[in-house]
């Protein structure tokens, strides 16, 4: 077995690389998290146990959609293209919703926590921006995933 790095753009390789590993660890923190949060719709156990998770979950998100958009300013520097152009909204997008969800909802729940609440379900109108939250989230992360597939096989 012939691993040799010859021929082969060691600056694209880390950039490829950093975009995969974001996208292992955001994309899998949200996915548990999604799930924690669509359990906790109309159970109390899953809406305390979304409340605990987000904890963990939270700054591993941040971390992914660090490591994607880092890793795809090197693997796609200097092509503006549909692509990368589309990524880069999608990564946007996952931003501006990761920051209702660090500054808005998290607070929230955490107050809740605080008080005692944490394994009340949510009132509707939070669930409703949750899971606009969560369509935001679907798509921004498995879209960018998607393109990226789309970009490499080409």
């Amino acid at each position: 077995m012939d691993i040799s790095l010859s021929g082969v753009n060691t600056t694209d390789l880390v950039g490829l690389f950093m975009m995969l590993a974001g996208f292992v660890i955001g994309l899998g923190a949200v996915t548990v998290i999604d799930l924690h949060g669509f359990l906790g719709q109309h159970s109390n156990y899953w809406t305390e146990a979304t409340t605990r998770t987000h904890k963990v979950t939270k700054p591993m998100i941040w971390i992914g959609i660090s490591l994607v958009a880092l890793g795809g300013l090197i693997f796609y520097r200097g092509d503006y293209s549909g692509i990368p152009t589309v990524q880069a909204v999608l990564v946007a997008l996952l931003v501006l919703n990761g920051t209702f969800l660090t500054f808005r909802v998290s607070p929230f729940l955490l107050k809740r926590e605080r008080q005692g609440k944490a394994a009340e379900l949510l009132p509707a109108s939070w669930q409703r921006r949750i899971m606009a939250s969560f369509v935001i989230s679907v798509i921004g992360w498995w879209g960018s995933l998607a393109l990226l597939t789309l970009y490499l096989v080409r």
